[in-house]
């Protein structure tokens, strides 16, 4: 028995989860295909009905250790939420780039609500008033 390949739309009512991606692209790649990396990044999880938080290019950085003979890396982080299978054809996709020397997903939240803000973000807001107060004293 054959089992049907799912597309982008022919997906079961899932929860959208929560994720964090790091990519780290070959320093030699230049803009425009930093650029390339990020937009297929970002246009399959868009692709897979996921949304994007938050982009961030952290810059060239110098790694821990050579990656496929390099010292140095352009990071790219990507905040987004989605569905597991949008999560899985990224990561293929990055995986056969290339481009890209090494990627990095995790799981921040199980269930992602879009007004909910991240709990770590609420404690540290919380914790700011507290000491702008005690400094003005």
């Amino acid at each position: 028995m054959k089992r049907k390949k799912q597309g982008p739309n022919d997906h079961k009512e899932e929860a959208m989860r929560r994720y964090e991606t790091i990519v780290i692209v070959r320093p030699g790649a230049g803009d425009t295909e930093f650029s390339a990396v990020s937009d297929k990044v970002t246009g399959t999880i868009e692709g897979f009905n996921g949304s994007i938080v938050r982009t961030d290019r952290w810059g060239l950085k110098k790694l821990a250790y050579p990656i496929k003979k390099e010292t140095q890396g352009d990071f790219l982080y990507v905040e987004y939420a989605g569905l597991p299978d949008g999560v899985k054809e990224m990561e293929r996709l990055i995986r056969i780039d290339d481009r890209v020397l090494k990627f990095m997903t995790v799981k921040t939240q199980d269930v992602f609500t879009p007004d909910a803000p991240k709990t770590e973000d609420a404690e540290e807001l919380e914790a700011t008033p507290a000491l702008t107060d005690e400094a003005s004293e």
